[in-house]
């Protein structure tokens, strides 16, 4: 009798051998319930073992949850990767593997009673029911007039089902069940219009035939560097077409839930025939409707999946290419455990299953951007819009002197962005302003004796959100009232300092009246489909002015919006990041591509406080070598990625002292042989000292290589029992450094 290795469902990482008859289909990726001491638990099989003389007998498994397995070998495989690379359980990885919406057992597909007509009654049938049974005969005809003779039985209104069951027994209609898919945007299929392929450029013909070979024949990952509005997505529509036509499926993940709906709605209408296989996966479904899509990839009934970062788990059968779209976006990167990053988990998939990748951006990763140096990726540059239209002109004000100029220290329009916006009004074109700071002011702050209002959970100043009259805290969502008088000394000058995309909204409502103004941020969208329904509104030109986050920063396509003006553009360039001048480039090449891609020429306003920033100067140029080329010399100079590794180890507790010097305990611990061409930082306070009551400390990790520097941190953390309210996680390729 063999075993089965399961993985009990848990946080406490458990794994036990079980035996099972020859007869039952176990195989590794089932899902199986198991008896636990006194009780019956539910865990995967992670493999199938031959039973060995343990001295013991084996307890066997009670009973398969589902017979086929839901985790591929490719994808186990995939898991184990993940777990040994991160540092992460193994449980931890599969749970993202299995969502909880497919692991529960509470959810099913849903079905509903349906009316058939079976066979088509007679001429004196039809009479007699008119005179016996009229009821009945308003259910036939209903019946003979759908197209496939059936109807749900709810529609027949209340009291039919007496109706439906005569007319059953008489042999006319059955009554059966059957299930109905929870479709995500179920309303906007009707709305979805067939497009065609359009005309491709040279560079995009050249990039589309490179793809088509890899799904012939896979190799490397393919890099597709294309400025914005160069044509990127027709390539991965056109792409996708030929690896559905050689009988493979087509993952396609994008960086953020706000991106999904538009690129939904392109594959939709370019795939409109096959519209019942796009699958769409992200964390905005509901449980039922992730079920229902999860199963359907699972079961093949949908070819083409479209998701966020979770999707690159789809169980897709048969996976011929993998499109990344906005590859260096940092939205990929899980932020809890495993940590994983999702452009890396597509590009191993590619590999363990042998089939095309593609990684899309006008401003690629760093990272990437060597590797095709290295000649480990493949490169196809798009250097002109699709259009053949020139790239938007970018011009620089320097905010010092128009602070100045208008003797305002807050100043958030500069006379040059103003001007243009107003031009913009006249032509009926649009404009986008971005601000990546929400709420109406940075802070309240007192300017008697400076005291600022904070967050008693978390190390940052309250932010003033008008809208709601609160103080808010944008890490753990603590709110207050706004205090009348400063808290300290008592002085009602309390002031606002700094301003938000609230603020921006309510001050370009006062200069421009006749404006027709909307704004995108996380206070705003909260409802379902808000964002979707403001997109759209703004595509149909009911918009003229839409101020938004990072959420409008990328992917998006408007052909009426000629001016993008991006305020306090250097937020995120004084930061302790090694990748600050990397995110800010990125950052302003994107939302400057937004302008100008329709026939109208494009124009973009950058506002920043240090106008001479390598970052800011390059972007002004669109030139991505030659920032990419200074800022690879740096990271080389420092050992910094792509040149190593990079990882940080957070010790954290609501007791400061405590977690100190957990800390400490542990980096003399790591400092124990210590492997070779490892360097470890002194442990210090993390840049967000304190987030939701938990004080933080970190220390930051660096070697040529991954493993050799997981291991040594996984081996330490193993031996080294913690203090119960002190927690320690480890972020290996790490992003985030507050």
């Amino acid at each position: 009798m063999p075993n089965a290795r399961v993985l009990i469902d848990g946080p406490s990482e458990l794994v036990f051998d079980y035996a099972f008859p020859d007869e039952l289909p176990v195989r590794p990726g089932c899902r199986v319930r198991v008896p636990l001491r006194n009780r019956t638990a539910t865990g995967t099989v992670l493999a199938v073992v031959p039973s060995e003389d343990l001295g013991f007998a084996t307890r066997p498994l009670q009973s398969l949850i589902d017979p086929e397995p839901l985790i591929t070998p490719a994808l186990l495989e995939l898991a184990q990767w993940m777990a040994d690379y991160y540092g992460s359980s193994l449980e931890s990885v599969i749970r993202s593997l299995l969502p909880e919406s497919v692991r529960s057992e509470e959810n099913h597909a849903k079905s509903q009673k349906m009316v058939q007509l079976l066979r088509s009654p007679t001429l004196e049938e039809i009479e007699t029911l008119g005179r016996k049974a009229p009821k009945q005969q308003a259910i036939i005809t209903r019946l003979l007039d759908q197209s496939e003779q059936k109807i749900l039985l709810a529609e027949l209104g209340k009291g039919a089902s007496a109706s439906v069951k005569s007319l059953e027994k008489q042999g006319l209609v059955r009554i059966f069940e059957e299930e109905i898919r929870r479709a995500p945007d179920a309303d906007l299929q009707e709305q979805i219009i067939e497009s065609t392929p359009l005309a491709l450029h040279e560079e995009q013909q050249q990039a589309l035939t490179a793809v088509c070979q890899l799904v012939e024949a896979p190799s490397k990952p393919l890099l597709l560097l294309g400025v914005t509005g160069s044509g990127k997505t027709e390539v991965y529509l056109q792409a996708t077409r030929y690896a559905l036509d050689q009988g493979k499926t087509v993952l396609v993940l994008v960086p953020e839930i706000s991106l999904t709906p538009q690129t939904v709605r392109r594959f939709k209408s370019r795939f409109a025939a096959l519209i019942d296989q796009v699958a769409v996966l992200h964390s905005h479904l509901s449980q039922g409707e992730r079920f229902d899509e999860w199963h359907r990839i699972r079961q093949g009934k949908a070819r083409i999946v479209i998701g966020a970062r979770s999707a690159v788990f789809a169980p897709l059968p048969d996976l011929g290419l993998i499109l990344v779209d906005e590859e260096h976006d940092s939205s990929y990167k899980q932020d809890t455990a495993p940590r994983y990053h999702g452009r890396d988990i597509a590009v191993l998939r590619a590999h363990i299953e042998r089939c095309a990748i593609v990684l899309g951006s006008a401003t690629p990763s760093l990272e990437s951007y060597q590797n095709c140096l290295d000649e480990k990726y493949l490169l196809q540059r798009l250097n002109q819009r699709a259009d053949a239209h020139s790239m938007p002109v970018v011009r620089v004000v320097d905010m010092r002197i128009e602070q100045k100029k208008q003797k305002n220290s807050q100043t958030i329009f500069s006379d040059p962005l103003r001007s243009a916006m107003e031009k913009r009004m006249e032509r009926g074109e649009q404009s986008i302003l971005f601000l990546n700071r929400r709420g109406f002011a940075r802070s309240l702050q007192c300017p008697a004796c400076g005291h600022a209002c904070q967050c008693p959970h978390c190390a940052i100043a309250l932010t003033y959100h008008r809208t709601d009259e609160r103080l808010m805290c944008h890490i753990c969502g603590f709110q207050s009232i706004v205090p009348r008088r400063c808290p300290e000394c008592k002085d009602p000058a309390i002031a606002l300092q700094g301003f938000g995309t609230q603020k921006v909204e309510e001050v370009l409502a006062k200069i421009m009246p006749r404006a027709r103004i909307a704004r995108i941020d996380a206070d705003v969208m909260r409802r379902k489909n808000s964002l979707r329904d403001q997109l759209n509104a703004f595509k149909a030109k009911k918009i003229d002015i839409l101020i938004g986050t990072q959420m409008i920063a990328k992917g998006l396509h408007f052909p009426n919006v000629t001016l993008v003006g991006i305020l306090n553009a250097d937020i995120g360039l004084h930061v302790p990041d090694f990748r600050a001048s990397e995110r800010t480039f990125q950052l302003i090449t994107q939302v400057a591509g937004r302008a100008g891609r329709g026939e109208l020429e494009g124009e973009v306003i950058v506002q920043t406080s240090t106008p001479h920033a390598p970052a800011i100067q390059y972007a002004r140029r669109h030139d991505f070598d030659g920032f990419s080329e200074q800022e690879l010399e740096f990271r080389r100079a420092f050992g910094f990625p792509p040149f190593g590794r990079c990882a940080v180890l957070t010790v954290r507790s609501t007791h400061e002292r405590r977690a100190e010097f957990t800390l400490q305990t542990l980096h003399r611990r790591l400092l124990e042989n210590l492997p070779p061409h490892l360097n470890i930082s002194e442990p210090l306070p993390s840049p967000l000292v304190r987030s939701h009551g938990q004080f933080r400390f970190q220390i930051t990790l660096r070697g040529p290589q991954a493993r050799p520097l997981t291991r040594h941190v996984q081996s330490v953390l193993q031996k080294t029992p913690l203090p119960e309210d002190v927690i320690a996680t480890f972020d290996m390729d790490a992003i985030n450094f507050s």
